[in-house]
């Protein structure tokens, strides 16, 4: 989906006590009937307004998209220590990921974030590269010259596969076989076009009975693996050093039951739905822009030949690096970022207090005209010019930022980098499927219909 850009006009000065210009004047009408038909068109509405700041109230929840760079930053960094993930996220995700390190909050959150740093650790996660690679490769040998195929489930396979090597080191195929029943159904219920997105759990709504019965078979499938896992005798516990073990060498206190499904579900949902997701818009945006895609071709043949890439070949592939920049400033999978307020605070002129649910959309400031020239179109080579270094800081943030930016950003980036570049050795994309993408906000980005490309040997 392409967003329109109006022309911005100097907002009226800002007083003290004012509050942020909303968008359309009946709320429910303006508001929450256009979020349950459009959600993507109802963002698109805020990222046109002159103001940098614009309330909003959908199904009862009051707040405003922040949508400047330099604000972003004053809440994600400046001011971080006064703002929490907040009640929005809890509503939705608490009772599946809230004890998880997304959705903790003050000690316990940094406690869970500094015993899990190690896992991702720039030398560990370049000790993982040859899984990546190696997983690739093996999902392109199962590909042939002129095939079509839906993109997204193959890269879901293949970040599945390599999360599961890599990170937890489990018997991947039998954990995929409970998880994608359950993000099947919470795609569906957190989709805002879904009725269920608003209304508690308990609610016998088909989607919710289907969210309920696939959660119970997900964490007996969890119970299994731990249970396997702490049968493993202290040796061969000590030797590993994937996220898992990380997690289970934690006291029982400070890791209990709940909290530990928490904490892999969410590394589960991050570490391979948000990365399938970039590597199928990446497919899509170069299959769709042919003479893009012959520019990455040439580099890899010029950097690589007919070798496998490794993590250090990565520094020298600069318009692969700028390739992935690009895909996710176009489509980031995590779309919007959410904070509210601990106390009374001062945002953009205006006086927010604590029920204020912020919406801080990468969606919009990546797609806007004062940062970036034509900001709808796939321009990888906008980022040869140290285009970021001329950035504000926050106009490109797709793993969100300050002290609670993604623990696994350097894992996923090199992922996909690899992937890219050992399946790009061996194909060439041809379109089938043409923009616009039609795109839903659900968990994550994501498109509403098969992503289709033409595979063809190179």
């Amino acid at each position: 989906m392409d967003t329109q850009q109006a022309i911005r006009e100097t907002p009226e000065p800002v007083t003290p006590g004012d509050r942020p210009p909303r968008l359309g004047r009946v709320p429910f009408v303006d508001n929450t009937a256009a979020m349950l038909r459009d959600p993507l068109g109802f963002y698109d509405r805020a990222g046109a307004h002159e103001a940098d700041m614009v309330g909003y109230s959908v199904a009862g929840t009051t707040g405003c998209f922040v949508c400047h760079p330099d604000l972003v930053e004053q809440v994600l960094v400046t001011d971080a220590d006064v703002y929490e993930k907040g009640q929005l996220l809890q509503d939705t995700l608490g009772q599946f990921i809230g004890e998880g390190l997304f959705l903790l909050e003050g000690e316990e959150w940094q406690q869970q974030r500094t015993a899990l740093q190690p896992a991702f650790y720039r030398e560990r996660i370049a000790a993982y590269g040859d899984t990546m690679t190696e997983f690739a490769d093996r999902a392109a040998a199962g590909w042939s010259d002129g095939q079509r195929i839906d993109v997204l489930p193959h890269m879901q396979s293949l970040t599945l596969n390599i999360l599961g090597k890599t990170l937890l080191d489990v018997d991947i195929e039998t954990t995929a076989d409970a998880l994608e029943p359950l993000l099947d159904a919470l795609r569906t219920r957190l989709d805002p076009r879904s009725l269920s997105a608003y209304l508690p759990l308990w609610v016998p709504t088909g989607t919710n009975r289907a969210v309920t019965n696939s959660l119970a078979e997900f964490q007996s499938t969890l119970d299994d693996v731990i249970a396997a896992r702490q049968r493993e005798d202290e040796h061969a516990r000590e030797a590993r050093d994937d996220v898992l073990s990380l997690l289970l060498s934690l006291d029982d206190e400070t890791m209990d039951r709940e909290r530990l499904g928490h904490q892999l579900l969410t590394f589960l949902v991050a570490g391979h739905d948000t990365t399938a997701l970039t590597l199928t818009y990446a497919w899509f945006l170069l299959a769709n822009n042919p003479k893009r895609q012959q520019r990455l071709h040439d580099e890899l043949d010029a950097t690589l030949g007919e070798r496998q890439p490794t993590p250090e070949d990565l520094f020298e592939l600069p318009y692969l690096d700028a390739v992935l920049n690009e895909v996710l400033r176009l489509y980031p999978p995590a779309f919007t970022a959410f904070r509210q307020p601990t106390e009374p605070v001062t945002l953009g002129g205006y006086e927010l207090s604590t029920d204020a649910q912020l919406t801080l959309p990468q969606w919009l400031v990546h797609r806007d005209d004062r940062w970036y020239d034509a900001p709808d179109a796939f321009r990888p080579e906008r980022w040869d010019d140290d285009l970021e270094a001329s950035l504000p800081d926050y106009a490109y943030y797709p793993f969100g930022g300050g002290p609670r930016h993604c623990i696994g950003m350097r894992f996923a980036r090199m992922e996909a980098k690899l992937a890219l570049a050992t399946i790009a050795q061996q194909y060439a994309v041809e379109a089938v499927t043409e923009p616009p993408l039609s795109l839903a906000m659900q968990i994550t980005l994501s498109p509403t219909a098969p992503v289709e490309v033409r595979l063809r040997e190179r």
